[in-house]
């Protein structure tokens, strides 16, 4: 059966769902595949060609579990039932030493899967509208960062990017817009000049800090750090222990 095609409407939800992660593991291609009804091959060729770094699929399914690493899968999909997804199981367990497809597969051999939280569907994300496109290719013209396009028509930045992959092949811009701030040029932690985060809901630092709501809980997992709506230093815990 042949693949859906890569229209803007799809580029959009595929670059809303990815967020700002960087590289993108091969749980979130996996997921993304499912979400979007494609396969995961179609996922990671299409984010190459916008530029993301996605994990090789061999590197992430080379592993094997050991004794120790499926009891304590088990104890710890048991011990949170209902609170992850494969995806998220994959991000936290072994520091995302294995694909979701990995982490899936061990679950349903150990008849685990009803601990599983089912994956979210993919909201419909807004095509652009003819003014918005207008004013989209006006500031790119007047020579406008991805960010301040991002701003103007309240996207995010990864949506922008699609977009304006999807203008430079229709030939309505000569080139896509440059990023004042990338992993090469900031090599600052976005979180630190907020200070204390703890009064802060994750909505709030999102917007702070130009990332995705996703994207901050990632951070704030990654970093131990408590939200006012999200307690990452128990996730990092539930995740190590």
């Amino acid at each position: 059966m042949a693949l859906p095609k890569w229209t803007d409407e799809r580029t959009n939800q595929l670059t809303d769902f990815v967020g700002d992660e960087a590289p993108i593991s091969q749980a979130t291609v996996a997921e993304a595949a499912d979400q979007l009804e494609t396969s995961t091959r179609s996922i990671s060729s299409k984010l190459r060609k916008m530029g993301y770094e996605v994990e090789l699929a061999s590197t992430a399914t080379s592993r094997t579990f050991s004794e120790e690493q499926e009891a304590t899968l088990a104890a710890f999909v048991s011990d949170n039932s209902g609170e992850y997804t494969y995806t998220q199981i994959a991000e936290h367990f072994e520091n995302g030493a294995f694909s979701a497809k990995s982490i899936q597969g061990k679950i349903l051999s150990m008849e685990l899967t009803d601990h599983v939280k089912p994956a979210p569907k993919v909201e419909a994300v807004r095509t652009y509208s003819p003014e918005e496109e207008e004013t989209f290719v006006e500031m790119v013209n007047d020579g406008a960062f991805v960010e301040q396009i991002a701003d103007a028509l309240d996207r995010s930045v990864n949506s922008v990017r699609g977009k304006a992959l999807s203008l430079l092949r229709s030939g309505d811009i000569d080139a896509i817009p440059r990023q004042e701030f990338t992993k090469g040029t900031s090599k600052e932690d976005p979180l630190a000049d907020l200070g204390d985060v703890s009064e802060m809901t994750v909505d709030t630092i999102a917007e702070a800090i130009g990332k995705t709501p996703r994207g901050v809980k990632t951070m704030l997992t990654r970093r131990g750090l408590v939200a006012a709506d999200y307690d990452g230093a128990a996730k990092q815990a539930k995740a190590a222990g």
